[in-house]
């Protein structure tokens, strides 16, 4: 659901997709071919929620902020499902993964990797393409050319989903038996092994 308060609108670009249930209120720009998963609640009450193109807010997420703060995700940041992003600034090509936390004032530098269940500090600045793991979180090495193709592939497949999903999704009742001739998913199957790689 898209709410106004306060007098601001979200702002949707027509080429991204927000699925029906997650939350999404106030003062929030979206960018071009951005997923926003059910159950995600991005909340630009207190202050302002800028998400850049390409990236990706998955399921469960949680993005919000103290009174006059701006959260920015840059261009084509990577959000894992059930992470938290609370008054912070990601960078362009950043992983978060999954039930991550990153706290306020902090600064995730362009390129860097977090990981499940990290814990990113209040105020920790984090250099560019580091990966980050850890409850306090600690920098352990450097994303390598490698590990940055692969996270962009991934991120690349969340890019070309809200097309699929403007043109494919719609509410159904469920079946009761499977179908003798269901196709196979094998066109993603083979879209993953290529991008793990």
């Amino acid at each position: 659901m898209i709410y106004e308060f306060n007098g601001y609108r979200p702002v949707v670009h027509k080429s991204s997709f927000v699925h029906p249930q997650a939350c999404v209120t106030g003062n929030v720009i979206i960018g071009r071919n951005v997923y926003i998963g059910p159950g995600a609640a991005i909340r630009g009450d207190w202050g302002e929620i800028v998400i850049g193109d390409g990236c990706n807010v998955q399921e469960n997420c949680t993005i919000h902020m103290f009174p006059a703060i701006s959260v920015v995700l840059e261009e084509n940041a990577h959000i894992g499902h059930g992470a938290i992003i609370h008054s912070a600034h990601i960078g362009r090509d950043v992983l978060v993964g999954m039930n991550a936390v990153v706290m306020d004032k902090a600064d995730v530098g362009e390129g860097c990797i977090i990981g499940a269940l990290t814990m990113v500090p209040e105020g920790m600045n984090i250099p560019p393409r580091k990966v980050v793991v850890g409850c306090p979180a600690r920098i352990v090495k450097d994303v390598s050319p490698e590990m940055l193709q692969w996270k962009k592939k991934g991120t690349e497949i969340y890019q070309a989903l809200p097309a699929d999903l403007h043109n494919t999704l719609k509410p159904c009742e469920p079946l009761t038996s499977v179908p003798k001739f269901r196709k196979p998913q094998a066109e993603f199957f083979h879209t993953w092994k290529t991008v793990k790689k």
